[in-house]
């Protein structure tokens, strides 16, 4: 059966009778029964043997067809003897798609019915319907429904419950399928993610037809059609026609009285009398809303709904003593599709130019082939290609076989390709396609983004962290919350965490911990990322708990506080005991942030649980002084963890060669398991699980590789368990951990590799970002950012990817923090403050701070402009054509950021002018551009109003909290360089507003000169200077665009500000200067 269509509110439901999978003497009990000859039939209306009783109906061949009416154009034998139980109109393109009763789909081209695919859709089932979508075609058979590509490829196979009898599906939204059998419920399917989304209760009599809404499937009306069984129905309209089956003397005969029914007032209209046993019905509206009727026995009638049906227009479908099965109609109207249970196909067209579709895209062939047989190969030809020889299949991997390293293209490192234009036109979002922010990879010491990710991720760390504000210049915490705070605003794209690694090292336990690494080690790939990763947590999980431990306990909370949110989080009670001989036992109580995991002797294999409680318990023989022997000892001293973990539990690998051990021998048993099709449902392979409304989904063969960690821990006291018994959850003293994220190392060779993450994102994430409320495991590899399925964070290879951090987090860990982020940046931050420069009397005071009456609203303009230096310069290379390609970017830091106001009587006047006082080594002023002179950073000489990067960086954080608009001239550069998230309806750039698209940007020199006849940028840069041009520029265009909404005449301004600009090539008259400036 299929549902009905084109109807606004409700959808008709039904049980299905079993007709539409109807095969040769299925049905005994129907007189007169379906097969045997026609021709005596016809004239003597008698039944013999097993032929179809017509009641003599006057049907006349020799009717002249008129251009316009319907006739049997092609048709075509898909298979000998076997059913066409399902044909199907491609709504995309010129094909028809048909299915047979042995589970195998063809489709033809056009109403020449060439070949285009053929494929075995099911190795015994028959197919029950046909459903195409933009990119695909839905087959469903018995229990399973499965999307192919229009060549053949499967795309997904979704296997229900055996016990499920399905008969027909319904596309009612882009990607919302609805599926229906003989069961009692509809089940809704979402075809993004290929899982049932819904199931709805429907339970319907074989002679009733339901209506239903479609928004909550809630039942609206029902109608009582025939006294027997329902056989077919169609809607167009306000107008719901059926046919089927009426009981008289105990047997079933066909009604040939058509339903009709008015969905309007909801009743029934005058009934429809044919000339046919009707079977199929469909309307075909085309000027009118006609019907089509089809019989069994192969006669079609086309009659109007509240017409009345004549003998001349019954015509005969050629089926041979066949009987129809299946019907379909184009959704143009023009042709007509019928299957009979001979397994031929009999296509009518209203003409010899009909097509399927009103407009159909181009339909994709294959490439013609060049030569039809394999050229000859000479042995003896050095020259011939190896390739021309057919790879054998094998059931032992190939020498020439490529390793997993070679074929994992999202785990290898990412660079970014640096053009003429810098990252102007490289593409991120063909690396991340979702949401959420990657980091950028060209920072000195960036192997730790995968970590940083990690952290990030955790929502309570994550709140906890940006509540943090303490007034240590180079603090971590601080540092990592203004991360933190970028990747939660951004929208896709990329952020920086230059600032963090700026802090990180001026950190001397960092260097001193061999965490800072030069330019030469990252090249070269010498060092252990797998190690330097686990020593980078350590540390900055220690780091960060002394840094918010020393601000809570100064009083932020209004009292000294014992523990940081680190600790409550991290940190795990271990109990130390040491007994001496003399039976004298003493025990300590300390806390561990995370786990090392020993491994045992290889010797024999061991499961992640047994080396987890090994490294947490374990026992040690030492020397340690004894209080009641009064001298050393040999002491026993085991260690055991108290009743709870933590609500964040982290754990990293200690050796690296017995993990590689454990995890081949653990591989070992594995594939020897699934070999004898042993399948390890403990570990969540190769099993099948049901879910609770009883649908079966069949795992994929590529999940049956091994698994050595698990997906979650179950502790109960000081016992461990993978988390598989879901009874024991709610248990008072049970906790369940659940696998959060594993960084892994992916080795190369070459270059060292790199290290990636695999993130279980949260529902509290998707909702901020996307709008939608579930879980999903992403791969982090800096800035490409991919959703992957569960097994590949757990599933390692010590040929090529290695796990160096576990984290595992509290089942419950949400409702134990609080998640709310209060903004600790206060308006005191725009007050005066003091400088950093020593030399107070010769400071020359250029800007006035604001006052509080002065405080900035929002909608507030403020110009702005930042200079900056080189750390280090660029890496670039000469190619063989001549063209230069830059390896490495030149590294900049902020040296002096401006902002002016925007509007009152103090419009122009600054009211930040500081110069970032930096540590670090600069390689290039950059005078010529920047106006920054040697001496001007350093506050033993400086003669500027010197303060540090933190202090201006609150500056603008609180402006951009406080909803102000930036007015500048290249301020995306200048955001990026001062690492600082600004959403894009709070910029006003002019380098923008004053540009035509695929056309050279111009510099803010040029335009002052243009526009505003002012010559600026003489000799140097001066930010003020320049932030007040900006402000003008930006008045004047609202006054040329009528602010804005004139965008006819601005463009001419343009078109002409552009050939003024060729004509003086782009330099402005009587300043002979060679530099380029934004």
């Amino acid at each position: 059966m299929e549902f009905g269509s084109n109807v606004p509110e409700f959808t008709p439901g039904l049980r299905s009778t079993g007709l539409d999978s109807l095969q040769p003497g299925m049905l005994p009990q129907l007189e007169p029964v379906i097969h045997g000859p026609l021709e005596s039939n016809l004239h003597n209306g008698l039944i013999e043997g097993q032929g179809v009783a017509l009641e003599a109906l006057p049907v006349q061949e020799a009717v002249p067809l008129m251009e316009g009416t319907y006739r049997e154009v092609h048709s075509i034998v898909m298979e000998v003897g076997v059913p066409v139980t399902a044909c199907h109109f491609d709504g995309q393109e010129e094909n028809l798609w048909l299915g047979n009763q042995t589970g195998h789909v063809t489709s033809y081209f056009g109403l020449n019915m060439d070949r285009y695919s053929s494929f075995q859709a099911h190795a015994t089932d028959d197919i029950r319907q046909i459903q195409s979508l933009q990119n695909g075609i839905l087959v469903l058979t018995k229990n399973n429904l499965k999307c192919y590509s229009r060549g053949g490829l499967i795309m997904f196979d979704c296997l229900l419950a055996e016990s499920c009898e399905l008969h027909c599906m319904l596309l009612t939204q882009q990607n919302s399928l609805l599926i229906a059998g003989e069961q009692n419920f509809v089940v809704e399917w979402d075809l993004v993610t290929a899982q049932q989304s819904q199931k709805y209760d429907s339970f319907c009599l074989d002679l009733q037809v339901s209506l239903h809404d479609l928004r909550s499937f809630k039942l609206e009306h029902e109608f009582e059609a025939h006294s027997g069984s329902l056989s077919d129905f169609d809607v167009h309209g306000n107008l719901l026609v059926t046919c089927g089956y009426a009981g008289r003397l105990n047997r079933m005969t066909c009604d040939r009285f058509l339903m009709v029914y008015d969905l309007r007032m909801m009743r029934a209209v005058t009934p429809l009398q044919v000339y046919v046993e009707p079977t199929f019905v469909r309307f075909i509206p085309t000027y009118t809303d006609r019907l089509a009727i089809i019989s069994l026995a192969g006669q079609l009638q086309f009659c109007e709904p509240m017409g009345l049906a004549s003998p001349a227009d019954v015509l005969p479908l050629g089926v041979v003593g066949q009987a129809v099965v299946s019907v379909a109609v184009a959704s143009s109207r023009q042709t007509l599709a019928f299957g009979d249970s001979g397994g031929c196909l009999h296509l009518w067209a209203d003409g010899l130019q009909a097509t399927f579709n009103t407009y159909s895209r181009e339909t994709e062939f294959p490439l013609p082939c060049l030569t039809e047989n394999l050229p000859h190969l000479d042995w003896n030809d050095d020259l011939a290609p190896l390739s021309l020889i057919p790879t054998p299949y094998t059931s032992e991997p190939l020498l020439s076989e490529w390793s997993p390293s070679s074929s994992a293209a999202l785990r290898r490192f990412v660079t970014i390709k640096y053009s003429k234009l810098g990252l102007e036109d490289f593409d991120f979002k063909h690396y991340n396609k979702t949401m959420f922010a990657g980091l950028e990879t060209h920072i000195p010491n960036a192997y730790c983004n995968s970590m940083i990710q990690v952290l990030y991720f955790i929502e309570g760390m994550r709140c906890s962290i940006q509540n943090h504000l303490c007034a240590k210049e180079f603090c971590l915490a601080c540092e990592l919350g203004f991360l933190f705070h970028m990747l939660d605003h951004s929208t896709g794209d990329p952020c920086q965490a230059s600032n963090f690694l700026r802090a990180f090292r001026t950190i001397p336990e960092a260097s001193a911990l061999g965490l800072i690494l030069a330019d030469s080690d990252e090249a070269t790939g010498k060092v252990s990322l797998g190690r330097l990763i686990q020593g980078w947590n350590r540390f900055i999980l220690t780091q960060l708990h002394q840094e918010m431990q020393d601000t809570e306990e100064k009083g932020v909370d209004g009292g000294p506080c014992d523990e940081s949110i680190i600790k409550q989080m991290f940190g795990s009670k271990v109990e130390n005991s040491s007994t001496c001989r003399c039976i004298k036992e003493t025990s300590r109580v300390s806390s561990n942030l995370l786990f090392t995991l020993n491994y045992p002797d290889t010797s024999k294999e061991y499961e992640f649980t047994e080396v987890l409680k090994r490294s947490i318990c374990l026992e040690q023989n030492t020397q340690a002084w004894c209080e009641s022997c009064e001298k050393y000892q040999p002491m026993v001293r085991p260690f055991g963890i108290m009743p709870l973990f933590s609500n964040c539990v982290a754990f990293y690998r200690d050796n690296i060669v017995k993990l590689s051990d454990i995890l081949e021998a653990f591989a070992h048993i594995i594939f020897s398991s699934i070999s004898n099709e042993v399948y390890l449902s403990h570990w969540e392979f190769g099993c099948r699980r049901k879910s609770a409304d009883g649908l079966e989904l069949q795992k994929s063969l590529r999940e049956r590789k091994f698994i050595w960690i698990p997906y979650s821990l179950q502790t109960n006291g000081g016992s461990f368990d993978c988390g598989h018994s879901q009874g024991d959850v709610n248990k008072e003293e049970s906790v369940m951990y659940d696998l959060m994220a594993s960084v892994a190392h992916v080795l190369d060779p070459r270059t060292g590799g790199n290290l990636t993450a695999h993130i279980r994102v949260p529902q509290t994430y998707h909702q901020r970002k996307e709008g939608v409320t579930h879980t999903q495991w992403y791969l982090f590899n800096d800035f490409l950012i991919e959703p992957i399925d569960k097994y590949e964070a757990v599933q390692f290879d010590p040929g090529w990817k290695i796990p160096c951090v576990l984290y595992f987090t509290r089942r419950d860990l949400h409702q134990r923090y609080d998640i709310s982020i209060k903004i600790p940046i206060k308006e005191n931050v725009l007050l005066a403050e003091a400088s950093l420069t020593r030399k107070q009397r010769k400071r020359l005071v250029t800007f006035i701070p604001l006052s509080c009456s002065e405080l900035p609203q929002p909608k507030d303009l403020v110009g702005l402009d930042a200079e900056f230096v080189t750390l280090n310069q660029e890496e670039a290379e000469l190619r063989s054509d001549g063209t230069k390609s830059t390896i490495k970017p030149s590294q900049m830091s902020v040296a002096r950021i401006t902002c002016v106001r925007g509007q009152g009587p103090t419009k122009g006047i600054p009211f930040i002018d500081d110069y970032i006082s930096t540590q670090e080594q600069v390689v290039d002023y950059l005078t010529q551009f920047s106006g920054i002179k040697p001496g001007d950073l350093d506050a033993k000489v400086s003669s500027k109003h010197l303060t540090t990067l933190k202090c201006t960086y609150l500056k603008l954080r609180f402006l951009i909290d406080s909803g102000v608009k930036f007015v500048g001239h290249g301020l995306r550069k200048d955001f990026r360089v001062i690492n600082i998230m600004v959403p894009k309806d709070q910029i006003f750039d002019t380098v923008l507003l004053f540009h035509i698209p695929r056309k050279r940007m111009i510099s803010l020199r040029f335009l002052a000169w243009y526009f505003l006849e002012l010559h600026i940028q003489a000799e140097t840069h001066d930010s003020i200077e320049d932030s007040n041009a900006a402000l003008q520029l930006y008045q004047k265009y609202l006054e040329l665009s009528d602010n804005g909404c004139d965008h006819d005449r601005f463009r001419h301004t343009l078109k002409q500000l552009y050939e003024e600009g060729r004509k003086h090539d782009w330099k402005v008259p009587g300043i002979e200067s060679g530099m380029i400036t934004w």
